[in-house]
């Protein structure tokens, strides 16, 4: 759900082949306008964030830390702060949580869309877009109400615990059911912490 290419993970192995020799060479990337995704060790355009943390030891490469991801930049959260606000109004819910979830499905690009069928800024797979009357997921403020309104009623479903309700936002509530805790999933163990490390540095900020 949150990958906008299918040749993400294709790319991604390359890399950490090419980081494995490395004492320490942390990856990076960004998502372009297209919905490109793009990847390097030397990061030298503000778009680029974080992607995989490599240990100090050569050979060793370790999955990111929740604690390591940052935060994009204000121009980035500025871009779509007003639809945002206007989300969390009208579904009570924190500015800072929405952009965390941006944060996490899409970098900020509208154009996003992943393999798996998932489109815009909060990547709304097709039955959920149109379970919340979104006709248009590559539409910023359709998709951020629609996410928004999705994240909602995710947290009244699992009685406001954040931690289950982001699970099911990436695995699907059925699933969060199912396992009745976060479900033993690589990408949904990953995606949760580095959804509450966005949200806990942009409390911070708002």
């Amino acid at each position: 759900m949150q990958r906008p290419k299918f040749t993400l993970a294709i790319l991604a192995a390359a890399l950490l082949g090419a980081a494995a020799g490395a004492a320490h060479a942390d990856i990076y990337r960004y998502v372009d306008e297209s919905g490109k995704v793009h990847f390097t060790n030397v990061p030298n355009d503000s778009r680029y964030k974080l992607f995989i943390a490599t240990t100090k030891e050569p050979g060793a490469v370790t999955a990111t830390l929740a604690s390591r991801y940052r935060p994009y930049s204000p121009s980035d959260r500025k871009k779509y702060h007003a639809h945002i606000l206007a989300a969390a109004r009208a579904y009570a819910l924190e500015p800072a949580l929405i952009h965390a979830v941006i944060s996490a499905e899409s970098g900020y690009n509208p154009l996003a869309r992943s393999a798996k069928g998932a489109k815009g800024l909060m990547q709304l797979m097709p039955d959920t877009a149109k379970r919340y009357g979104v006709d248009n997921p590559l539409d910023p403020e359709q998709n951020i109400q629609g996410g928004s309104a999705y994240l909602r009623d995710l947290l009244r479903l699992f009685g406001n615990d954040l931690n289950l309700a982001l699970a099911a936002y990436n695995a699907g509530e059925g699933t969060v059911i199912e396992y009745g805790s976060i479900p033993p999933y690589r990408e949904t163990k990953q995606y949760v912490p580095k959804v509450l490390s966005y949200y806990k540095k942009y409390k911070t900020m708002m």
